[in-house]
């Protein structure tokens, strides 16, 4: 999704690219034309939004389910940071290597710097590699161009793998929508 929406968001005949999930990681992608949209609350986001949401920019959200952890993709964080110290530390350095490594030389309000400056310290590693986790590619070679993403109704192969998935009606479903639209 991430590869798709940067290919698309290039694209000067695309006015708006939509990412439809509610997942943390996929904020990252936000800006420019980008917004997305958890269908499930009917709440779209852009990089205000998301900055309102988590308190640090779209380009910031791998470094800050590095440090908060991101049950989803598996991985659980450092120890003592939450989502309100994460987003302080963040705002302010923005990435992990920008954090100092001294608690001294934190210019930010937060509860116990000292214990946190020293999981960050001691866990760096570990915190590039949980960032490295939750970094989405955006070049991955995914489409020529967004005309690849143009739907013209249900491949042949769609009827035996909604049959494999148990997908009850998905395929007469598909098929009844592209009717409706005139076999686009």
């Amino acid at each position: 999704m991430a590869a798709a929406a940067a290919l698309a968001d290039a694209d000067p005949e695309v006015e708006q690219v939509i990412i439809c999930t509610p997942d943390k990681d996929l904020g990252q992608c936000v800006g420019g034309k980008v917004v997305q949209w958890d269908r499930r609350r009917d709440v779209f986001f852009d990089a205000a939004g998301v900055r309102d949401k988590f308190g640090v920019d779209p380009g910031s959200i791998p470094d800050y389910l590095a440090l908060v952890g991101d049950s989803a993709d598996g991985f659980p964080g450092l120890a003592g940071f939450g989502a309100r110290s994460a987003a302080a530390v963040l705002a302010k350095y923005e990435h992990l290597e920008q954090v100092p490594a001294a608690c001294e030389d934190w210019s930010v309000p937060v509860r116990n710097p000292g214990r946190l400056a020293a999981t960050l310290r001691q866990n760096f590693e570990l915190a590039l590699l949980f960032r490295r986790i939750a970094t989405l590619e955006t070049d991955a070679d995914v489409l020529v161009s967004v005309d690849d993403l143009c739907w013209t109704g249900p491949q042949r192969e769609l009827v035996g793998l909604a049959e494999q998935v148990n997908g009850l009606g998905l395929a007469e479903r598909a098929i009844r929508l592209s009717e409706r639209r005139g076999g686009e």
